[in-house]
């Protein structure tokens, strides 16, 4: 009787740098906390060993020292809680009016042609020379701060969103014709489904640009908040504050921007499985 010979070929892992290729879980948190840790390494080094004075590059521990002082004298709980409430209340406000005008926009020509180089003209304008305008309009309050943000993101969201409702594939609005759709159902059945991670995706990204926002809305007569912490420490030449701040609202915009992820993969995890 002929001896069966099983042969097995080996298998090869797929190479590392392929374009678009994968890579497992655990080589991507590896190297994210590579990419974490390497810099705090080189800073911790420069500031120790490179001869750089304190008051000018402050060390890692200094930072986190001054932390927690922030924290026990300072009220930093306060500054990160009014801090996040003026760009949550900018970028949803933003969000409540660009999601259905991009959405127009996006859908039908006239709307485009209509608003979409205005939108384009005004979105060059820097958010910083309205802050004038901003506290003639409605004062030095709540709402002058939560205005520049909202100016800072919304022009911008706009024709994000525009164009995510242009990549919906004409094909689907074509077979959707054929069977009668009409106008509403179009948008309803067939756009906005379509379009719909695409629209988180542009949400995310205008989030992170709400936080770039902060110290400039928080020029507008602060008296409490990350950003206007940040603008006093820059007076008294307290570097290691304005590091720390900094670093706040760097911690924080990664925890919201890790937050839309997973809603994200959740939402659509047919796309999760194909990236």
């Amino acid at each position: 009787m002929k001896a069966f010979v099983a042969t097995t070929m080996p298998v090869r892992k797929p190479p590392l740098w392929r374009v678009r290729g994968t890579i497992t879980p655990r080589q991507y948190w590896l190297l994210a906390a590579a990419g974490l840790v390497v810099p705090l390494l080189l800073w911790w080094l420069l500031a120790t060993f490179g001869g750089v004075e304190r008051v000018f590059l402050p060390a890692p521990q200094d930072v986190v020292t001054r932390i927690v002082t922030w924290w026990r004298d300072d009220n930093l709980a306060g500054d990160i809680g009014i801090s996040v409430y003026r760009v949550v209340a900018g970028w949803a406000l933003s969000a409540l009016i660009a999601l259905p005008l991009g959405l127009m926009i996006g859908s039908y020509r006239p709307v485009q042609a209509l608003l979409e180089p205005l939108t384009d003209f005004i979105r060059y304008m820097p958010a910083v020379a309205f802050i004038p305008l901003c506290m003639l309009w409605v004062g030095i309050d709540e709402g002058s701060k939560i205005s520049i943000i909202f100016i800072g993101t919304f022009f911008q969201m706009v024709l994000m969103v525009a164009e995510d409702v242009r990549r919906v594939p004409m094909a689907q609005i074509e077979a959707a014709q054929t069977m009668g759709a009409t106008r509403t159902e179009l948008i309803e059945k067939v756009i906005l489904p379509s379009a719909k991670p695409a629209l988180v995706d542009t949400l995310r990204v205008t989030m992170g640009w709400a936080w770039t926002y902060l110290v400039v809305a928080e020029l507008v007569a602060a008296n409490s908040g990350l950003g206007y912490a940040i603008l006093k420490a820059q007076r008294f030449l307290q570097t290691d504050k304005i590091f720390a701040g900094i670093i706040l609202i760097g911690a924080i915009g990664l925890v919201i921007d890790q937050c839309f992820r997973f809603a994200h993969r959740r939402a659509f995890p047919w796309l999760s499985a194909r990236n």
